[in-house]
């Protein structure tokens, strides 16, 4: 009975034995064999890498940046999770810019996002196969980014942050709303492609409406109150393109504004919310968030930058914020104030 006992013991232990065995050959631990629910989860969740080039820190790129993100993270590509992003400033030096889009070069980055004009060429110049969006860029084909817009090829594509009939309507409305201002002062950075574009758009607006443009040229952002404080008594109003140095110095020129109440007008809406007094634009975040959509598109979709046209601003309304019209000294009539397609969202209080 003994023996019996013993030898029924030991083929159950056997039968067992094979049942864990067939139950781990079920769970893959061979490579070949089929997975669980949660290993196949992990082993078919991707990783994606992405590199951000940036010219300089201010708020309309920073706000650029956290868009593109935003809709990322709406795309089922969120930071900490499923996205590695290697974020690079190059603090408005140029040397480091070329040295960022080197670097970027060397590395293993699904996609490559360039924010503002010197960090897209610096990228285009540098970077080799490599997926690449840009964004805040003025004008893409002058900058020699894309040769077309409808049909960019290769792998770069992007969204341009301006539209001129944004510059035309900022400067007819000065024309139509303040009839003293018979010149408008500019501080401006002419090594800036954009810069040049813009203001050349906003000096044939004005031209229209027999009011002079005056520039006041900087080369760093620390010149830029300087600036300022030149065109007093040389000019009635103040302006500024998406000039990535001045815009960083903005706030030097809201004070010179409001110490002498000077109008300023600027072709962002961040720097409206910082003090200046009107802009026909739109929110950065939303541009960034567009380019952003983009990338989804190329990431999980599988499309070809080459093959997506370049995006352009078409939605513009004029923003105003009236603590800064108090702050200079303006009357915000209600002519003013019904041009605001949006005065919910765009006219600041």
């Amino acid at each position: 009975m003994k023996k019996k006992l013993w030898v029924s013991l030991m083929l159950s232990a056997i039968m067992i034995l094979a049942v864990a065995c067939g139950n781990n050959g079920d769970k893959g631990t061979n490579g070949t064999a089929g997975t669980d629910s949660g290993s196949k989860e992990n082993t078919d969740k991707k990783t994606y890498k992405i590199a951000i080039s940036q010219i300089v820190e201010h708020s309309s790129l920073d706000a650029t940046r956290e868009g593109f993100l935003q809709a990322l993270k709406d795309g089922g590509i969120t930071e900490g999770d499923n996205l590695k992003v290697d974020y690079n400033n190059a603090q408005d030096d140029q040397t480091n810019n070329m040295t960022i889009a080197q670097k970027i070069n060397s590395g293993d980055a699904d996609l490559v996002l360039a924010i503002a004009t010197p960090s897209a060429q610096a990228v285009i110049q540098q970077v080799k196969n490599k997926n690449i969006l840009f964004a805040a860029v003025t004008d893409p084909l002058d900058a020699k980014i894309v040769t077309n817009l409808e049909n960019p090829g290769g792998l770069v594509t992007g969204i341009a942050d301006t539209n001129p009939e944004a510059t035309v309507k900022l400067m007819d409305f000065i024309a139509g709303n303040f009839p003293n201002v018979k010149s408008v002062g500019i501080v401006i950075n002419e090594g800036e492609a954009n810069a040049v574009i813009m203001s050349k758009f906003a000096e044939e607006a004005l031209a229209k409406h027999d009011i002079k443009l005056v520039k006041a040229a900087v080369t760093n952002t620390s010149e830029v109150k300087q600036a300022a404080e030149s065109l007093i008594g040389r000019a009635d109003a103040f302006y500024i393109t998406l000039d990535n140095r001045v815009v960083s110095g903005a706030e030097a020129i809201i004070k010179v504004a409001n110490e002498k109440h000077i109008p300023f007008f600027s072709s962002d809406r961040d720097t409206v919310e910082k003090g200046a007094f009107a802009t026909v634009g739109f929110k950065y975040f939303d541009h960034g968030y567009q380019v952003g959509q983009m990338a989804v598109e190329i990431l999980k979709n599988g499309k070809k930058p080459g093959d997506m046209p370049v995006g352009m601003q078409e939605k513009l309304d004029l923003i105003l914020n009236l603590k800064a019209a108090s702050a200079q000294g303006i009357e915000v009539t209600d002519a003013m104030k019904a041009e605001v397609e949006n005065a919910e969202e765009n006219i600041i209080q």
